[in-house]
């Protein structure tokens, strides 16, 4: 039984946010129901999104509705705020937040009081002030994006096969992946795997008319699957024809030409941005002590230091490694790490509650695994090497296993065995990005500015 009531405040909905309020309704099931404590989510989305499988998604082989996981379905005896924290001030307890109906309301943002936090607001892009990245560039950390993505390379094909002019046919086939990590390697593999299939159905769009570019500025691309596998990532798209530039940085892409710092310029509408994350801008709206990163200081328990009731973990911590053999090290910040911390740090909070001692964060990283398209990819798990099918099978299998519920697990498997009987759907769906235009002109009006001058090329 807890001491007090205790209302628990979970800021964020991502890895973190969804296992630690999963699994502190299920601990503190009984206070729940008697009232003694309470749980609050606030997230950005009403969802939470499974990023591993974005690269799937925006090939088609998954469906974007099987990618996220409903907040509300796996969390019934928490109460969920669609909305977002802008400031906590965690000496008086009280964060600061705006909801989807804040501007109809015109009351302006709500204080919401808790006694416990937990903060894992995850991360956002690292941008770099590069001419014409904010106003080109297309991002690839959300399913809206990855659909995006899917959606417009797709256009581009379409503009390709249809238009006269040479110049805008090189440029509509080209596509630059700047950031040669998971997100960057993963998204070229599978989408250079779906366009080259997506060709078979255009009459005058072959394979070699593409060019797919991916720009990393160190000189190996991969780094947590090991040296050599990341290697041999790059001899297997090299192979595929994609042109693989280590110790190159993007220099600008204004006006459509993404200009490389080897000195190579390139014509195109793609540039795709997966070039690392960093923390939260909430994090600086707070009074929680920061590290020279500007993530959270935090303790092996994953508390926050320095200050009581308050608790961390995910992109948005840097919690120590206490396996590590050099003193100083912080885990990494990957999905593996966040739901194993998040499992401790629900723990912990119950415990802490109770007045039970705390646990500390232990967890050795395992490896990891990566696609490279269908039937392709890499792993180093537990010290060995994949590479080719049975790596990618070892992705395929380890993300089924570790996707929240068996409704996505039974779903995407579903989704997976039906891909490998019958043949991919190439089909942009664009126009869901403006479901208005059409209307708007047949109502006598004129398309929105947005739908009418889209700067990733969709019309």
């Amino acid at each position: 039984m807890v001491k007090e009531r205790a209302r628990i405040l979970v800021v964020g909905g991502g890895y973190v946010g969804m296992y630690t309020a999963l699994r502190l309704q299920r601990k503190l099931k009984q206070e729940i129901a008697r009232g003694e404590a309470e749980i609050t989510v606030v997230t950005p989305d009403p969802y939470m999104t499974y990023q591993p499988f974005l690269p799937e998604a925006a090939a088609g082989s998954i469906s974007p509705r099987h990618v996220v996981v409903p907040l509300r379905r796996v969390l019934p005896h928490c109460r969920v705020v669609v909305g977002e924290v802008t400031a906590v001030d965690h000496a008086k307890r009280v964060a600061t937040l705006t909801t989807l109906a804040t501007d109809e309301e015109g009351t302006g943002p709500q204080q919401l009081s808790y006694d416990e936090l937990v903060f894992a607001p995850g991360s956002v892009s690292r941008t770099l002030p590069i001419p014409g990245l904010a106003d080109y560039a297309i991002g690839f950390k959300t399913v809206e994006e990855a659909i995006g993505l899917r959606n417009h390379v797709i256009e581009q094909m379409d503009i390709a096969s249809s238009t006269r002019d040479p110049a805008i046919r090189d440029a509509a086939l080209t596509y630059v992946f700047v950031g040669g990590g998971y997100a960057g390697v993963e998204a070229l593999g599978e989408l250079e795997d779906m366009a080259r299939y997506a060709t078979r159905y255009y009459h005058n769009v072959k394979p070699e008319d593409m060019k797919w570019i991916l720009v990393e500025a160190s000189d190996r691309i991969l780094p947590e699957v090991g040296e050599d596998l990341g290697r041999y990532t790059v001899s297997e798209l090299r192979r595929r024809n994609i042109d693989v530039r280590l110790s190159t940085r993007l220099d600008s892409c204004a006006d459509r030409i993404a200009v490389l710092s080897d000195g190579a310029r390139f014509p195109t509408r793609t540039v795709v941005w997966t070039a690392g994350v960093k923390p939260h801008p909430v994090l600086a709206a707070t009074d929680l002590p920061l590290n020279e990163r500007g993530r959270l200081r935090c303790t092996p328990e994953l508390t926050i230091e320095g200050v009581t009731h308050a608790w961390a973990a995910g992109d948005a911590a840097a919690v120590p490694d206490v396996t590590a053999a050099e003193p100083g090290r912080e885990t990494a910040p990957n999905a593996q790490h966040a739901v194993r911390q998040a499992k401790v740090l629900a723990d912990n909070i119950a415990h802490s509650l109770r007045g039970e001692p705390l646990r500390t964060y232990s967890h050795k990283y395992v490896g990891s695994v990566a696609s490279l398209g269908l039937h392709k990819g890499v792993a180093h798990v537990y010290g060995r090497k994949l590479k080719g099918y049975p790596a990618w099978f070892m992705h395929r299998a380890y993300h089924l296993s570790r996707v929240p519920t068996f409704n996505r697990k039974a779903r995407v498997l579903a989704e997976w065995t039906l891909s490998g009987l019958f043949k991919r759907e190439i089909v942009s769906l664009g126009s869901l990005e403006h479901p208005r235009a059409e209307f708007e002109l047949a109502a006598g009006g004129k398309p929105s500015d947005e739908s009418s001058d889209d700067p990733k090329g969709s019309s």
